[in-house]
């Protein structure tokens, strides 16, 4: 049906004493004797436009908070540098009824009774703030890299290898419970590929596969961690973006991380300053300061032996003890990032046991080219690393950790056949949205959340 976006009259004086049809939900609904007003929103702009209904003598009915309606009227200025439509009850279409169960017709929800109606929880503020965020970060992040000559990759969900090494990965299967196989070789041997499948931890083997023909891709989509955690930072299903670039070495990767997060939140800020000015306001105070504060420095950077070596001598009482060849966790890497650098910083050179198999091993012997950024607020936002290049180095890490060679043939490959330094990164993408809307929970960042135990 033919309407105007709310968002368009509502940011351009042009529209003011023009005629214009808008469609929308109502939001909130006043009725007074011979005036009504009724604010709607359509879900293109994070404010309402609001209509003033004249009257007169007819029988207007008050739509309910949540009615869908089409209306028809004149735009006016109104006051505070705002525009409303003026209309009358015989301009007013009723699209769709809402019944008085709704559960959204009074504010101050709490996020978790939002979580329990996805279906509705986008027509609140907080949500409809939420996903236009999301989508111009992917927009911005397609945008920088096409800008930079990346070529687009989509590569398979479902797949015979397991990225990480470390075996939480979702199982794909055709066969039902059945008890007719004696092994475990066998059951599989007879479901859809022949062969044990599961959905993709990662796109990084296959980005790889693609860099060593095109130079430089990306890949942004879904990935799955069957991984038992319930905390607000992890999800089963998440979208992930994945640079993998042929001929890039580890000060290479640092550069292209650095740049690619500056872009995306200069990109955010100049377009969504009503959105960010909203999170500022109910999420987290200071946030468009933080913002700007973070692209306007060069990021610091500190190798995992120096990072120890600060968090030994710090005199903090960590819940997890620090030691040479631990896993850093949250509380490690904001003191990194917020007492020691105060800043965005890459930490370098990581333990090889506590990284994965196919990072670039270092001359010590001990460690490997893996870089991860650290953010204020939040912690590891990156991790990324140069890839090992040289085929016996890569199969004798391989062996170490008794994976299955022959899962791994076509990668192996690549370093028969034309084998170059190379290198890329992952970031999640809702640890992005959350790092910059100040969200505290990634249930909050996605549309539906998958996560232990829940699934809609």
């Amino acid at each position: 049906m033919k309407h105007i976006d709310i968002k368009e009259i509502t940011s351009s004086a042009d529209f003011v004493g023009k005629e214009v049809t808008v469609c929308g939900w109502v939001r909130t609904s006043r009725n007074s004797k011979s005036v009504a007003f009724v604010e709607l929103n359509d879900g293109t702009s994070l404010k309402n436009i609001q209509v003033v209904v004249e009257k007169g003598e007819s029988d207007y009915k008050e739509p309910r908070v949540g009615t869908s309606v089409k209306v028809t009227g004149n735009v006016v200025a109104g006051r505070n540098n705002t525009v409303e439509i003026n209309t009358v009850p015989e301009n007013i279409t009723v699209l769709g009824e809402c019944p008085t169960d709704y559960p959204l017709q009074k504010k101050g929800h709490t996020l978790e009774f939002l979580r329990s109606m996805p279906h509705l929880r986008g027509r609140t503020n907080t949500f409809n703030a939420v996903w236009r965020v999301r989508s111009v970060l992917a927009a911005a992040i397609h945008e920088y890299f096409q800008k930079n000559n990346y070529v687009y990759i989509n590569t398979p969900l479902i797949t015979g290898s397991d990225c990480e090494g470390a075996g939480e990965m979702f199982t794909v299967t055709t066969n039902g419970f059945t008890q007719d196989y004696k092994t475990e070789e066998e059951y599989y041997a007879n479901d859809f590929f022949g062969r044990k499948a599961g959905l993709s931890v990662s796109g990084q083997l296959e980005g790889e596969m693609a860099a060593m023909a095109m130079g430089k891709i990306y890949t942004f989509g879904p990935s799955f961690r069957a991984e038992n955690s319930n905390t607000p930072k992890h999800l089963a299903e998440f979208w992930h973006i994945e640079p993998e670039v042929a001929f890039m070495e580890l000060d290479d990767v640092i550069g292209l991380a650095e740049d690619m997060l500056k872009y995306v939140i200069r990109k955010l800020l100049d377009t969504c300053p009503d959105e960010v000015a909203f999170f500022d306001a109910h999420f987290e105070k200071g946030l468009k300061d933080r913002l700007e504060e973070l692209i306007s420095h060069e990021f610091g950077r500190v190798t995992y032996t120096e990072a120890i070596k600060l968090l030994k001598e710090s005199g903090e009482n960590f819940v997890y003890p620090v030691e040479w060849g631990c896993d850093l966790q949250t509380e490690h890497e904001r003191y990194i990032s917020e007492k020691v650098f105060g800043k965005a910083v890459f930490v370098t050179d990581y333990p090889k046991e506590i990284k994965s198999f196919y990072m670039k091993q270092n001359p010590d012997g001990k460690t490997v080219a893996a870089v991860d950024l650290l953010v204020p607020g939040v912690g590891e936002i990156i991790g990324g690393s140069e890839r090992e290049y040289d085929y016996d180095k890569l199969v004798a890490a391989m062996k170490e950790r008794n994976m299955n060679l022959d899962l791994y043939s076509d990668y192996l490959d690549l370093r028969k056949y034309g084998s170059v330094p190379h290198g890329g990164f992952g970031l999640g993408f809702e640890r992005l949205i959350m790092y910059t809307t100040g969200m505290a929970n990634i249930r909050d960042v996605i549309l539906f959340p998958r996560t232990v135990g829940s699934i809609r």
